[in-house]
C-alpha cells in the first residue's frame, strides 16, 4: 500500500504548524509572566551560529506551503520576512494554514509535476522526483526549523514538552 502525496505531507505541515503555534504563545505568556521584553525570546538561538527563533518560525512556515505547492504545480507564494513580534509569527502561521489548507489531495496526487528542480541554473541546482523532494528533502527542512524552535523555547526556560511539540494528530 502506498501512501499519497498528499496525505504525507499537508496533514503533518497542518499539525506541526498548530503545535508550533501553541509553543510560541506559551514562549509569549513566559515572557509576560516574567517580565522580559519578548524580543529576547524571538532573537533567542541555540548556538551563535544558528538562527534565530523568529526566523526558524519564518524557515517552517516557508517549507509547509512551498512543498505542496511546487507539487501541485502552483506558484509558491513569497513572504517578506519581516515579522518581529508572537503576533506576527502567529499571523504568518495562520497565512501558510491558510494557503496550505486550500490545496487539495487532488492537485498533490494528479499532478502533471514529476521533477522538482532546486536551485535552477546554479552551479548547486539539484533535480529530485517529488516523492524524493517531499520526503528527504521538504519534510525533514520543515521538521529541523519546527525542532529548532521549539528548542529554542525550551532551553530559554519554556515549559513545554514532548506533548506540546506533537500537538494534536
Amino acid at each position: 500500500m502506498s501512501i499519497s502525496h498528499y496525505s504525507a505531507t499537508v496533514p503533518v505541515f497542518k499539525q506541526m504548524l498548530l503545535a508550533l503555534s501553541d509553543v510560541l504563545k506559551k514562549g509569549e505568556e513566559y515572557a509576560q509572566q516574567r517580565k522580559f521584553d519578548p524580543v529576547t525570546l524571538l532573537q533567542s538561538r541555540l548556538f551563535p551560529d544558528m538562527l534565530p527563533l523568529v526566523r526558524q518560525v519564518q524557515i517552517a512556515c516557508d517549507f509547509a506551503q512551498s512543498v505542496p505547492s511546487r507539487i501541485a504545480g502552483l506558484e509558491v507564494a513569497t513572504y517578506q520576512d519581516t515579522e518581529q513580534s508572537f503576533s506576527e509569527l502567529q499571523n504568518r502561521i495562520l497565512k501558510t494554514l491558510e494557503l496550505i489548507s486550500a490545496i487539495s489531495a487532488a492537485q498533490l496526487d494528479g499532478s502533471a509535476v514529476k521533477e522538482i528542480v532546486l536551485r535552477p541554473g546554479t552551479p548547486k541546482e539539484k533535480k529530485l522526483t517529488v516523492e524524493d523532494y517531499a520526503l528527504k528533502y521538504g519534510m525533514p527542512q520543515f521538521l529541523f526549523h519546527v525542532t529548532t524552535a521549539y528548542n529554542i523555547l525550551r532551553h530559554n526556560g519554556v515549559e513545554i514538552g514532548k506533548k506540546d511539540f506533537m500537538g494534536s494528530y
